[in-house]
């Protein structure tokens, strides 16, 4: 549809965004029918109705919608850094290495009573921290690698330190107390039902923060799609690019991961389907990738709430189930196309 311009393209995902909004604030333990979950959002509803929309669950909506677009436009940050379809922030070891950070954390911090003994608005810190640190630790080896294939290397890496944090997790929760496995266990599920609007408002003005630094990389990004040799002829500065953008990936993936818990696979997941129906190459692919993850996460926590009442299943076991299907196809796919 080349006549069809970027804002019309972005105007299908945005009308989905906000019916899905709709409907999944009308779910829950009462069904309130669409007329009441907006008059309530204009401030015309009962008052009860106001009460249950604003209080209990558009946070858990909002929560969502902001954590899939950063987990989203991270993985597309990721991989157009290192030219893989197949790389996203749970395959390179940055939501596992969030994961490390916050179960230390809980590890440290709480007593027997399963009580923090600060405040849990260092946690996202610690997330952000564990995160750094291992995606740190991946560019480093990558760049210090001065053979073979870089983005290649940088994919071998973060899986090997994947594995090596997801041991450190398990050894951490073993040797722990019993009480804190089950703090660190419902983290790592991850799930937006605990949501309250301090996290969205921190979350969102992350999110916020990131805008003027993809804007002001909006011309280095077009150019990592073009092929080392050529993206360098441009006079891009190669590793100053890409360890610009994955230190803008690692940060919007702890920033989610600390709210959120370790939802997977939504960073792989949504950069393919905004190509599909937007286009890489197109103004807007971000936006169309973050409105994508914001489905997903949303779509995800909403299926998640009725597929067996009154249990609720974590979002993360749902887009897990979606996206690792996909990440052997695109590995099959991949195989096929170098064979």
């Amino acid at each position: 549809m080349p006549f069809v311009i970027p804002a019309q393209r972005l105007l299908v995902p945005c009308l989905l965004l906000l019916v899905l909004t709709i409907a999944a604030t009308g779910t829950g333990s009462s069904f309130m029918p669409p007329e009441r979950v907006v008059a309530a959002f204009l401030g015309q509803g009962a008052r009860m109705d106001e009460v249950i929309v604003w209080k209990l669950r558009l946070p858990r909506v909002a929560l969502a919608i902001v954590a899939g677009a950063a987990l989203a436009i991270a993985g597309a940050l990721l991989q157009r850094v290192v030219r893989n379809p197949m790389a996203s922030p749970s395959v390179l070891g940055i939501t596992d290495g969030a994961a490390v950070g916050v179960v230390l954390f809980l590890w440290l911090f709480s007593d027997q009573a399963n009580i923090l003994q600060v405040s849990v608005h260092w946690q996202p810190l610690a997330a952000i921290l564990g995160a750094a640190a291992f995606g740190g630790l991946v560019t480093f080896l990558a760049l210090a690698d001065r053979g073979g294939n870089r983005p290649l290397k940088i994919i071998l890496y973060g899986i090997a330190l994947a594995a090596l944090a997801k041991a450190a997790v398990t050894l951490l929760i073993i040797v722990g107390p019993v009480y804190r496995a089950s703090q660190a266990l419902t983290w790592l599920t991850g799930s937006v039902g605990a949501a309250h609007w301090q996290d969205v408002l921190v979350l969102g003005t992350g999110l916020v923060l990131v805008v003027p630094f993809l804007v002001w990389n909006r011309v280095t990004f077009r150019q990592l799609a073009l092929d080392p040799q050529s993206a360098t002829l441009t006079g891009l500065s190669l590793s100053r690019a890409q360890f610009a953008l994955l230190s803008g990936a690692v940060f919007l993936t702890a920033l989610a991961a600390a709210h959120v818990g370790a939802i997977g696979f939504v960073g792989l997941m949504a950069p393919h389907i905004a190509r599909v129906f937007h286009g890489q190459f197109r103004s807007g692919y971000l936006l169309a990738t973050a409105l994508t993850g914001s489905l997903l996460v949303l779509g995800a926590d909403t299926l998640a709430r009725i597929i067996a009442p009154p249990l609720e299943l974590p979002a993360g076991a749902l887009t897990a189930l979606v996206g690792a299907p996909l990440f052997l196809y695109l590995l099959l796919k991949g195989r096929r196309s170098h064979a």
